[in-house]
């Protein structure tokens, strides 16, 4: 759950040198987005040309491209390195080895290039987790949705600020 920030939403590509607000599935001249992770607020901030800033990120590595390929996440002081993949100018997978165990997030896209679901694949087994009710902001991007884990509904909530 702490990990599918990381995602595109639109088919949609931004026009900057980096990819990062992509990956956080949002669009356009994202400034800032802060969000509710468990109930610890996550604000990740983004330059101008599109790179992100986020505590407990660092050595975010790009390809010639923009997109990031790899970076260096702190769990509670570990630190682990999460590998990204892309295609078609979406982010398809993420994975990582945290406590010796492979994590794998999938995302599924519905034909408008949203978000609509993603698999986590841990040491083999599988877990879909489909979001609805998914609410837009006035730029396109999502600002609350709902999702089941583990036989609980829960509420993903968020907000964005813009360079204008």
């Amino acid at each position: 759950m702490m990990l599918a920030l990381m995602a595109i939403p639109f088919a949609m590509q931004a026009q900057t040198k980096f990819h990062d607000v992509e990956a956080n599935e949002a669009q356009g001249p994202v400034k800032k987005i802060s969000q509710d992770m468990m109930g610890r607020m996550q604000v990740t901030t983004f330059t101008q040309d599109g790179k992100m800033q986020r505590d407990g990120m660092s050595n975010v590595v790009y390809d010639a491209n923009g997109y990031a390929q790899q970076a260096t996440l702190t769990f509670q002081g570990q630190d682990v390195t999460m590998k990204y993949t892309w295609k078609d100018g979406k982010l398809a997978t993420q994975s990582m080895n945290m406590m010796g165990n492979d994590m794998t997030f999938t995302f599924i896209y519905n034909d408008k290039g949203a978000i609509v679901a993603q698999s986590m694949n841990m040491g083999g087994q599988e877990m879909k987790m489909e979001y609805k009710d998914i609410k837009y902001d006035a730029k396109g991007n999502w600002i609350s949705r709902k999702t089941n884990m583990m036989g609980q509904e829960m509420e993903q909530t968020r907000t964005i600020e813009y360079y204008e």
